[in-house]
């Protein structure tokens, strides 16, 4: 399963947008409301959970400064990254797209895209009023 945000324009450098985002505490500030838990285990990982929803923890797997950070599933049963790409547009403002990919089943891939892609979706938006 593959899922896309839509593309947000940041004015910030992609520099800037990848230092904001493979700094893991920052993470919290993009977190939909209804978050339950938020906690930075290690520099490099974070874990947290929405309400009525499991704890997740994400682990940075890949970087490319500045312009590609991979966080991918740390344990738990299902394997899936979330992608940030981050392309300069000018010297001073990017453009931000969160891509999230994992394998699953098809009756749980039905279940979990609504809101996967919510989630996403608030993450990406999230991006120009947090940094």
């Amino acid at each position: 399963m593959n899922l896309e945000s839509p593309n947000i324009t940041v004015s910030k450098s992609s520099q800037e947008v990848f230092d904001f985002l493979t700094d893991f505490k920052n993470f919290e500030s993009l977190m939909p409301e209804n978050i339950s838990k938020f906690e930075l285990l290690e520099d490099d990982k974070f874990l947290f959970a929405l309400k009525g929803m499991p704890e997740i923890t994400l682990q940075k797997k890949e970087v490319i400064p500045p312009n590609k950070i991979v966080l991918g599933a740390a344990g738990g049963k299902i394997d899936f990254s979330l992608i940030g790409n981050i392309k300069d547009i000018t010297a001073s403002s990017s453009e931000v797209q969160l891509e999230f990919t994992g394998e699953f089943n098809p009756m749980m891939a039905m279940m979990i895209k609504g809101p996967i892609k919510k989630f996403i979706e608030t993450l990406v938006t999230s991006i120009p009023n947090a940094i």
